[in-house]
């Protein structure tokens, strides 16, 4: 799942508590859906992200004649 931190907020990751979750402007972020990232999007200190634009394929362009 992607999450992303609320506003306000630095989130530790489960298995590195030296490393956050930012908030915006940063890009959400790919964590695995486990207890600790639910009770974090329970209290709001997390919220569902979408996944970034660059990891999203581009569909094909066909040329315009």
């Amino acid at each position: 799942m992607h999450v992303i931190a609320a506003p306000g907020h630095r989130v530790p990751m489960e298995k590195d508590p030296h490393q956050y979750i930012e908030a915006a402007p940063a890009d959400s972020v790919e964590v695995p859906d486990t207890s600790y990232y639910r009770r974090r999007i329970a209290t709001g200190e997390l919220l569902i992200g979408k996944k970034s634009r660059s990891s999203a394929k581009q569909p094909a362009q066909e040329p315009v004649e």
